[in-house]
């Protein structure tokens, strides 16, 4: 009995050992030391008292010794160390903390810190979130809940996770948030309003933290009480200036204005007869003196016989070198819209003495919101490895609501890792970056980070094969863009919103022809990129159906005929999704039980999506192909008349499948 006891006493301890876990603390460490570091921290302030909480808490037990290096950047910084003691050196404070992030990162990561030779720096001065909250506490795009800004409490109660969100993004090196929706509401700038705006800005600036704000170009008409917002009227003019100067007046280190202008209803300068560069630059002149810059969004797109991919490129192109030196072109990754693949948008690098920036999306707009398991960070490297040389800065829309866990999958907390790290070092690989989230999460076991750190790298292709393989894009579901609907037809939608306008299926074949002889979206790319995406023999199979119409029985590099590629892709993805479950079942030893049991019903609802999406997409296209099915591939579950009958609540996104098919 007393064997039997013991036994069971080392297993409840075994046991224990998983410590239980909600998500709310994401990367951050957790273990409080039991020695605590002896810290010499030359500057004074509520950065150095940051610091010295953070180290004294997490730190490791050896001395601890920052310094200030006026030679260095204020962002960049040092770290060196010995058996006995850690260096740490900065231009400031702030750079000083981010240091101080960094040695509690290759602490939890395992990394010996007894000969470290640390020097870094970021690569883009400005690092920033775009959040699309809006004043009612709901969030566009958003599937972790609502706003973690509580507009109705502010400025007068302070929640603690502001300080903690601000914490979470230095520890990250994000530098900057933009705090409302880019469709935004010209309230946002009433003096209510911005003393709100002030209260996060005093949270967030000893964390090395800018506030800005998405601004509406008809705010002068709308707080003004003007009757025009002409970029050019001496009126509008003055209006932008006072405003600007009341902000600057409440939030010193303001950052500037993000703005959305003439594009899907917005308002904007060619209201007026005005260019872009002209609406730009009016704002820029009036934030210049105090060092504030625009963002302008190059999002824009209009219902015409253009096509849709290249309408952004031919709107700005010719304003290259018109735009003053504080405003910055935000370009999303690609000429659509955060499509789960996308060839890299054409004005990256087409307007050499223009500012461009990235703008890429961390929330799963198109990627099967918080239920899927897809890790961006290969996504985004495709784009980065070709435009880092050619932007100032860079923008995620973020992915944060308030929710316990912030992001609503425990792994979608890896995207917004994921892109601070890119933020700062865009040559850090998807492995590196995998693994060290994994490891600060949740264990450091290579039995547990090896196999999940391939399945992350992995998941994004195999949501590219079960949605959009070989170049196929927004064939997504109308409006919520959840789930697969290829057929649809909405009434009263312009052509360019559906499906049909972008995959053009028909009895010849599938895709949007790009080429030279077709839309001549192939000329917008430099050479030889432009021939070799002209040419469909020579054109990655990646992006084949996103630049040809190609015949259903065309020979792929593989020897299979289209048809059959395609529904090898499907099948594909359906397999590598439930892969992912066996992998995750096996590990359920590593993980406390509420994050293991989330994430497993979350990769359960994500295997139900992707045979939704395979037999949705094939069911559909064989229609047009008239062609069989490979023998080797499982046959459809569902019935397409079953499939087009789903129409899923905007907001219910909750194993979809089964809660909508028969």
């Amino acid at each position: 009995m007393k064997k039997i006891c013991l036994f069971l006493t080392l297993s409840l301890l075994c046991f224990c050992c998983i410590k239980a876990e909600d998500g709310s603390r994401l990367w951050l460490p957790n273990i409080k030391v039991v020695k605590r570091a002896k810290i010499t921290l030359e500057v004074k302030g509520t950065t150095a008292d940051i610091i010295k909480n953070e180290l004294m808490n997490y730190g490791a037990g050896v001395p601890i010794v920052l310094t200030l290096n006026k030679k260095m950047g204020r962002e960049s910084f040092s770290i060196k160390s010995s058996a006995k003691s850690v260096q740490i050196k900065s231009g400031s404070a702030v750079g000083l903390l981010y240091g101080t992030y960094d040695l509690l990162r290759l602490q939890d990561t395992g990394v010996s810190l007894s000969d470290l030779d640390v020097e870094e720096s970021p690569s883009y001065s400005i690092r920033l979130l775009n959040h699309w909250d809006n004043p009612d506490g709901t969030v566009e795009r958003g599937y972790a809940g609502h706003s973690i800004w509580k507009w109705k409490d502010l400025p007068y109660k302070l929640s603690p996770r502001y300080t903690e969100y601000a914490r979470v993004n230095a520890s990250i090196g994000i530098n900057g948030t933009v705090l409302n929706n880019v469709n935004a509401a010209p309230a946002v700038l009433s003096d209510e309003s911005l003393r709100k705006v002030k209260a996060l800005a005093d949270v967030f600036r000893p964390y090395g933290i800018r506030v800005y704000l998405s601004i509406n170009f008809a705010s002068p008409i709308k707080l003004g009480k003007l009757n025009t917002a002409d970029p050019l009227d001496k009126n509008v003019i003055a209006w932008w200036h006072n405003k600007v100067k009341e902000i600057y007046k409440l939030i010193p280190d303001f950052g500037g204005f993000l703005v959305k202008a003439n594009s899907e209803g917005l308002p904007g300068p060619k209201d007026y007869g005005r260019t872009h560069a002209q609406g730009a630059n009016m704002l820029a002149d009036a934030l210049k003196p105090y060092g504030g810059i625009v963002m302008w969004r190059a999002f824009v797109y209009s219902s015409s016989d253009k096509d849709r991919a290249k309408q952004a490129y031919l709107e700005f192109k010719p304003f290259d070198g018109q735009f003053y030196d504080n405003v910055i072109l935000q370009i999303k990754n690609g000429p659509i819209d955060f499509q789960p693949r996308e060839p890299y948008s054409p004005l990256f690098g087409a307007m050499p003495i223009t500012n461009e920036m990235l703008e890429v999306e961390i929330t799963q707009e198109y990627l099967g919101a918080a239920n899927h398991l897809v890790f961006l960070a290969p996504m985004w490297k495709e784009c980065l490895n070709v435009v880092s040389n050619d932007i100032k800065a860079i923008a995620g829309v973020a992915n944060i609501g308030d929710d316990t866990n912030w992001c609503g999958h425990p792994f979608a907390q890896a995207n917004w890792y994921a892109f601070g790290r890119l933020a700062w070092n865009p040559n850090l690989s998807s492995k590196q970056i995998a693994e060290e989230w994994l490891k600060q999460t949740f264990v450091k076991d290579t039995a547990f980070v090896g196999p999940v750190s391939r399945m992350m790298i992995e998941s994004r292709e195999a949501v590219v094969d079960y949605m959009t393989p070989l170049g196929l894009h927004h064939i997504m579901a109308f409006g919520h863009h959840y789930g697969p609907e290829p057929w649809c037809d909405a009434p009263g939608a312009r052509i360019d919103w559906l499906p049909r306008y972008y995959h053009r299926a028909d009895s010849a074949g599938l895709g949007f022809d790009r080429s030279s002889t077709g839309s001549d979206a192939v000329h917008q790319y430099p050479e030889p990129f432009c021939s070799q995406l002209d040419n469909i023999n020579t054109c990655p199979e990646i992006y084949l159906l996103w630049f040809h119409h190609v015949p259903w029985n065309y020979r792929m590099h593989s020897g299979l005929t289209l048809w059959n590629e395609l529904c090898k892709h499907y099948q594909n993805g359906l397999d590598e999704t439930r892969s992912f479950q066996k992998c995750w079942d096996n590990l359920e030893k590593y993980v406390d039980k509420q994050r293991f049991e989330q994430v497993q019903r979350k990769l359960k609802i994500q295997t139900h999506d992707a045979q939704w999406w395979k037999d949705a997409c094939l069911l559909y296209f064989q229609q047009f192909s008239k062609m069989p099915f490979p023998k080797n591939m499982e046959r459809p579950v569902y019935n397409l008349d079953d499939l087009k009958k789903v129409h899923l609540p905007i907001t219910n996104y909750e194993n979809p499948t089964r809660q909508m098919l028969p």
